[in-house]
């Protein structure tokens, strides 16, 4: 596989992350990209129409063996024909694909995850699954949450919140009360270890443990889950959160996870 040598990669130049834009939806601009990518690293039309044929379960065009033009325009006609949460799918499929060829799929990884960036696309390619990707922050504050309740055995709570993260995820519709009650639970999971107050909920433990989060701090995260309480599993008609309120209270939650974890590691 020929390493990347444009300009930009090279020197290490690459724009500013665009604003977060897209997330229900694959433009044609990504879907061009997603072959071309593919098509760069040297997979050939022949490989990825195996590829987009499983993954849309459909049946190859047996009148088409020329990789160019014939194979070409089946394939693009295929991903640019397809629902907008199939081309997520593909790019999993690509992935998967390339593993059996060492060193390839990590870079295509790279190459779509510099993609979503630039293009203002709400996903990202980790692990080789599409996850959901939010502001820098919010990135990071979940990513820790996980990687210290792993560090310190917490495997319950982490456990609740990569929950979360796969309800904000989940295509074509995300299950935003499950990732507000996972997030929370997360939480609510961490202060019963923490304190040993095993049967108390998140607003019992705040309040009886004066400090645990220090004020008025610890008020704005029991009206969190005084929120969570009520639209992430008393949910009544119409009270269902945005998108954009899920995803507050997962990062909300990371936060909070990670000073505790480290609170009480030092």
């Amino acid at each position: 596989m020929p390493p990347d040598s444009r300009f930009s990669r090279r020197h290490g130049f690459r724009p500013d992350d665009a604003e977060i834009s897209i997330r229900e939806d694959a433009p044609a601009g990504l879907r061009a990209a997603v072959l071309q990518i593919a098509v760069e690293l040297g997979l050939s039309w022949s490989d990825l129409r195996r590829v987009v044929c499983r993954v849309l379960r459909v049946m190859p065009d047996p009148n088409n063996w020329s990789e160019e033009p014939n194979v070409r325009e089946e394939v693009d006609a295929l991903v640019q024909g397809c629902e907008w949460f199939r081309v997520y799918d593909i790019i999993e499929g690509i992935h998967a694909d390339l593993r059996n060829r060492p060193g390839w799929a990590p870079e295509f990884q790279e190459q779509m995850n510099d993609y979503f960036r630039e293009a203002g696309i709400g996903w990202q390619l980790a692990g080789g699954l599409i996850q959901i990707r939010g502001a820098e922050s919010f990135e990071s504050s979940v990513r820790t949450a996980e990687s210290l309740l792993q560090e310190s055995g917490r495997n319950t709570a982490r456990g609740e919140i990569h929950e979360a993260l796969v309800d904000l995820s989940r295509r074509p519709a995300p299950d935003l009360t499950g990732a507000v009650h996972h997030a929370m639970a997360s939480l609510e999971c961490l202060a019963r270890d923490l304190t040993g107050d095993a049967r108390a909920t998140l607003g019992d433990i705040l309040r009886r443990h004066v400090g645990l989060i220090p004020r008025p701090l610890d008020i704005a995260v029991e009206k969190a889950w005084g929120y969570a309480s009520e639209r992430g599993r008393h949910i009544r008609e119409g009270g269902a959160p945005t998108h954009e309120e899920a995803e507050l209270v997962v990062g909300l939650a990371a936060t909070v996870a990670v000073y505790l974890v480290r609170k009480f590691r030092s």
